[in-house]
This record gives structure tokens, C-alpha cells and sequence, in this order.
């Protein structure tokens, strides 16, 4: 192996054959019925990937991450409404106080994800917005970081974030956008995740964006089983596979895999507290 062990900031796998949590989640990993809650976190262990945060984007599915990251050596959780599902949980009146319960619980490292998503709009703007400000707010008071999902919706999300003081650390996860909001991110103290995307990006801009990264804000995930690197595309992704991002990242902005093995696990442990 050579080189640092890493850390995958941003996976799913509490997931794994389980019947609760994010259902488009739990069915990919279904479609691979050889793999197991265990077997993927011991893969990933023996790769050198020593630590894993699971992220949850529902009530069910943060609960989910909690217990799994209490059973699983390495494992930690992030609690988060993911902006899909703002509409579900403002819905019922149950949820956001539940919610608001999970900061205190064992091995909880983030509150997210969290965030804006334009793209899709599954949930009303409105709806999202209720739901990241809640979440934010309580980042806040439990002093936890924050895991941001945020797609096509940067210019109501800076004024959002902005409106909570400065004060909130976090990660922009999977971030694929401009190097302008990539300055915007920088300048306000946030942490940019990168995974399986930058080996089949194409487009000039996007590989320059991933280039201009200041190393010291950058971490890797892998958001498995979701986003498999180039080449097992095709496949279901796993925590294993950021040693693959990592490679790939470091040929990309022509470092030494051990330095930004170092620095991005660095990052990690220092947004994370691990």
C-alpha cells in the first residue's frame, strides 16, 4: 500500500439489507445481494480507509447510521435531512423534533446532508430551505459541522449559510459546481469533498475547478454506493474505492499520493473532530 490511510467523509452504507432509511439507497445496494453490512466495512478497513462517516438523509436513515456506526469499528454518523425529503419531514409533525434528539447520541460527527437541490426540486424550495435552516441551526448548538448537499441553488444558499454569523464549519459534498462559488466556499472556511466524479468528469472547466482546490480544504468520499470511480463503473460503489479517487486525484493535480493521502485525512479528522 505505500502510503497514509484514508478516510471516506461522505458513504451510505448504513443501508446495506436493511428494510427503514432512503429507499433509492437501499435498493442499489439490494442489487448486490453478495454484499454485507460487514464484509463492505472490512473490505475498506484492510484497503487502509480507517474511518468512515455514514450519512443519513432521512429520520429512519439517521437513526440507522447511528446505531451502525455504534456497531461498526471506524464507522461514525452524520445526521441529516437530505433536501429531497424537506417536504416528507416538515409533513409530519413528529419528525424535526425526533430529529433534533440525535446530535447527543454516540459517535455522531456531523449534522447533514443537508442543503439545496435545485436540480431535481423534489422537495418545494420553500420546503428545503425550513428544513437546511433547522438543520443549520442546529449544527449550531450542538457545535457539530455540517455535510452540504447543495445543486444549482448557490444563490440563495450563500445568503442562507451567511445569515447563521460565519460561525458554522462544514464540507461542501460532491461538489462539482464553478471555481467561482469553489472561492466563495474557500472564503467563508469550507471544506470541498470530491469522489468517484473527478474520474469521469470531462469538461475542461470542471478538471480545472478540481485543480485549483486549495489542498489544505479539501477531503474525499466516495457517497457509496452511489458515483463508482473509473473503472469499475458498472459497478456498486464502496468505501474501499477512495484510495481509487485519491489516485486518480493525485495524478490529476500532480501531487504526491502520500502528501495528499496526508492532508486530506489531516482535513478530515480536523472538520470531523475524529
Amino acid at each position: 500500500m505505500g502510503y497514509h490511510e484514508l478516510i471516506d467523509t461522505h458513504c451510505h452504507i448504513q443501508s446495506i439489507g436493511q428494510q427503514t432509511g432512503e429507499a433509492a439507497t437501499r435498493e442499489l445496494w439490494a442489487s448486490a445481494p453478495g454484499l454485507t453490512a460487514d464484509s463492505v466495512v472490512t473490505d475498506a478497513l484492510s484497503a487502509g480507509i480507517n474511518k468512515m462517516i455514514c450519512v443519513g438523509c432521512d429520520l429512519a436513515d439517521s437513526e440507522l447510521a447511528v446505531q451502525f456506526a455504534g456497531d461498526h469499528t471506524g464507522c461514525y454518523a452524520s445526521i441529516g435531512i437530505h433536501p429531497h425529503e424537506a417536504a416528507k419531514a416538515l409533513a409530519d409533525p413528529a419528525v424535526l423534533p425526533a430529529f433534533a434528539a440525535l446530535p447527543g447520541k454516540h459517535k455522531v460527527a456531523a449534522v447533514g446532508e443537508c442543503g439545496l437541490d435545485y436540480f431535481y426540486e423534489n422537495s418545494p424550495r420553500r420546503d428545503q430551505i425550513k428544513v437546511l435552516e433547522f438543520q443549520l441551526a442546529l449544527a449550531q448548538r450542538s457545535n457539530l459541522p455540517v455535510i452540504l448537499h447543495v445543486r444549482e441553488a448557490f444563490e440563495d444558499f450563500w445568503p442562507i449559510f451567511d445569515s447563521f454569523g460565519g460561525n458554522i464549519r462544514g464540507v461542501l459534498h460532491s461538489y462539482t459546481d464553478s471555481k467561482a462559488n469553489l472561492r466563495e466556499a474557500i472564503r467563508r472556511g469550507l471544506y470541498i469533498g470530491v469522489n468517484g466524479i473527478v474520474t469521469f468528469a470531462k469538461l475542461p472547466e470542471q478538471l480545472e475547478m478540481y485543480k485549483s482546490i486549495p489542498l489544505e480544504r479539501l477531503v474525499l468520499e466516495t457517497d457509496a454506493p452511489f458515483l463508482t470511480p473509473v473503472p469499475f463503473r458498472g459497478k456498486i460503489n464502496e468505501p474501499k474505492q477512495i484510495r481509487t479517487v485519491a489516485e486518480y486525484l493525485a495524478g490529476l493535480r500532480n501531487e504526491q499520493i502520500d502528501v495528499l493521502a496526508q492532508a486530506t485525512t489531516d482535513n478530515a479528522h480536523a472538520l470531523f473532530d475524529l
